[in-house]
């Protein structure tokens, strides 16, 4: 099986008319200050009533008082995602700018008049504390109020905490927004045309080997031109989260993310090795599609190239109904909410000034989530689609549990979007009928899950590099950040994958390393664990579909360890890492064997 020129796309995906309605939070920005300030008063009334008190309170005046700090974060996390989700599809616009920018100022007065509340608490005698959290009333706030306990250490007086939110603004949260938009008005030359970053990142997954050099030789010569401010932004990144990290007291740079994610650096470290230790088998998988592919060696920009039916055109409409039947199939009530979301709650084409990637943003549990998509036609973008609408069904089903509980901590946050890849990538597999396209679809797949998992955790690796660096030696110029790239990714891809020099740019261009230090290494968490949650699936039958609806309900309402071995997985199994990686290898097991029917010199 060789790269082949492919079929022209046509120029409309259906996804042109598929933008989000933000009325569903305001009717206009005027509406949206009005809130705003009346919220702002709101904080102030609520800090003048219960500052100094919160020690004495029982448990039952406890909750009165929580239940209107919920009221209150609802009411400011509404028009935080107003302010947002405006922004994320214009960057461009100095209105919408200015109109993030105004909304993090007041969100800021907001949480300082209220961040007495968790300081009093966490200072709260501990063992008086702990004692309260059984209490009945305290109930729908008891994992909550737990963890704030367990971070108690890290806490700082009133003041300093106010200090540190007040500068949050002009710094970490202002270098954030400077890095999205410069990316976001960057425009990258690419055959005559000067397109957004996104659109030139999806001809990465072309089937003609010119246009995947093409298009990685203009992400490269874009990211030259921009290396000064992306080298200036990820050094001030650093410097500021190592200086947050000592005031807390925090041993390393990512101690305060595995809290966090309410996990332990034992665990992890676990995870890592397991992953760090299994790179053969991405170098396998690698080496048997660049047979596939038809190449002598495979470059950086062929590792996402497709095979015969991974390379179709595929409309909205059809990615949509694919989606839509997967999830139904599975769990009706999913099937129900996923669709709810086509009804103004999905923004999906690509345009100019809007952000690059995919998201899915939770909102606040009084609304219900948004989903941004960069569609553009391609198989992948399918899997795209079920997995930011894995997220999105979950914020919808975990509202119930309330703004203390709705959110999960990131090492479950990528559980239902990858669960939703899962049964969306099943229930294509199952409409081919010969083995070419099913090895075409494992392909893509198994593509997807060497990303997932051993890739970020490579991006982790040099996150790690990078935090030591910038703590230990200072601050990184250009080339030290292509070295520890470049030494992170040759690890995963050894000599099966030939990374050319201009590939040690592309570290400056992944958001995760900017907005959420830490982050990546959930990807990895949440692949393996769903690897373990579809196994379960398959050995329980459809009654594990409630059981997993549950799961999604429950939200963070407890540990992740808690929830999931409600469904007999035991999270804290040193050898649980290992059994998913069993499972990615059975993966590479079938395609190898597929291939060895249909291309028997591909599998020498």
């Amino acid at each position: 099986m060789s790269s082949t020129e492919a079929t022209p796309a046509p120029t409309s995906t259906g996804a042109e008319a598929v933008r989000w309605d933000l009325t569903d939070l305001y009717p206009s920005v005027e509406d949206l200050d009005a809130a705003l300030l009346a919220t702002e008063s709101d904080a102030a009334a609520f800090g003048d009533m219960y500052r100094g008190h919160i020690a004495s309170l029982e448990a039952e005046p406890l909750a009165m008082a929580l239940h209107a700090l919920g009221e209150i974060y609802d009411r400011a996390g509404r028009a935080y995602t107003y302010a947002y989700l405006a922004w994320s599809v214009d960057t461009e616009n100095a209105a919408s700018g200015a109109l993030l920018q105004r909304v993090r100022e007041s969100y800021t007065r907001i949480s300082q008049s209220l961040l007495f509340f968790d300081v009093e608490w966490a200072k709260m005698d501990e063992a008086r504390a702990r004692g309260l959290l059984d209490a009945e009333p305290l109930a729908p706030y008891r994992h909550s109020l737990e963890l704030k306990l367990d971070a108690r250490d890290h806490v700082l007086t009133e003041p300093e905490e106010k200090i540190l939110s007040e500068k949050a603004v002009t710094g970490w949260s202002a270098w954030n927004r400077f890095f999205d938009e410069t990316l976001g008005a960057a425009r990258f030359s690419f055959e005559g045309d000067e397109l957004p970053l996104q659109k030139v990142l999806t001809r990465l997954h072309d089937a003609d080997r010119n246009v995947r050099r093409r298009a990685a030789e203009a992400i490269s010569e874009g990211l030259e031109d921009l290396s000064r401010p992306l080298t200036y932004v990820f050094n001030t990144i650093l410097a500021d989260k190592a200086s947050s990290d000592t005031l807390r007291g925090y041993p390393s740079w990512d101690a305060s993310r595995h809290e966090s994610n309410e996990t332990d650096a034992a665990s992890v470290d676990a995870l890592i090795t397991a992953v760090t230790g299994r790179y053969e088998l991405a170098q396998r998988f690698y080496d048997l599609k660049r047979r596939l592919l038809g190449l002598n060696e495979m470059k950086d920009y062929d590792r996402y190239a497709p095979l015969g039916e991974a390379d179709r055109f595929v409309p909205f409409d059809e990615a949509k109904a694919t989606v839509l039947d997967a999830y139904g199939d599975f769990h009706p009530e999913m099937g129900r909410i996923a669709e709810m979301f086509f009804d103004g709650w999905i923004d999906a084409p690509p345009a100019p000034g809007k952000r690059g990637g995919a998201f899915s943003h939770g909102a606040v549990p009084s609304t219900h989530p948004y989903i941004l998509l960069n569609y553009d036609g391609k198989l992948r973008d399918v899997s795209t689609l079920a997995h930011e609408l894995g997220h999105g069904v979950h914020q919808y089903l975990s509202r119930d549990q309330g703004v203390f509980h709705a959110d999960t901590p990131l090492t479950t946050a990528e559980t239902a979007s990858v669960f939703g890849e899962m049964l969306t990538f099943q229930r294509v597999l199952k409409t081919l009928d010969n083995d070419a396209d099913r090895l075409a679809m494992l392909v893509e797949k198994i593509d997807d899950t060497m990303a997932t998992v051993f890739r970020q955790v490579t991006m982790n690796r040099f996150e790690a590099a990078i935090h030591e660096h910038r703590r230990v030696t200072g601050e990184l110029t250009p080339e030290d950040f292509a070295q520890h790239w470049m030494e992170t990714q040759r690890a995963m891809y050894g000599d099966v994958v030939e990374l050319g020099e201009d590939y040690g740019k592309w570290w400056s261009y992944i958001p995760h390393f900017v907005h959420t230090p830490g982050y990546v290494y959930a990807y990895a968490f949440g692949e393996l664990l769903v690897l373990a949650l579809y196994d379960k699936y398959l050995e329980v039958g459809p009654a594990f579909a409630e059981q997993y609806v549950d799961l999604l309900r429950a939200g963070g309402s407890d540990y992740p360890h808690v929830l999931v071995g409600a469904l007999g997985i035991d999270l804290r199994d040193p050898g649980f890492w290992d059994r998913g990686l069993d499972a990615i290898a059975a993966l590479v097991d079938q395609a190898e064997a597929l291939a060895a029917r249909l291309t028997p010199e591909a599998s020498a």
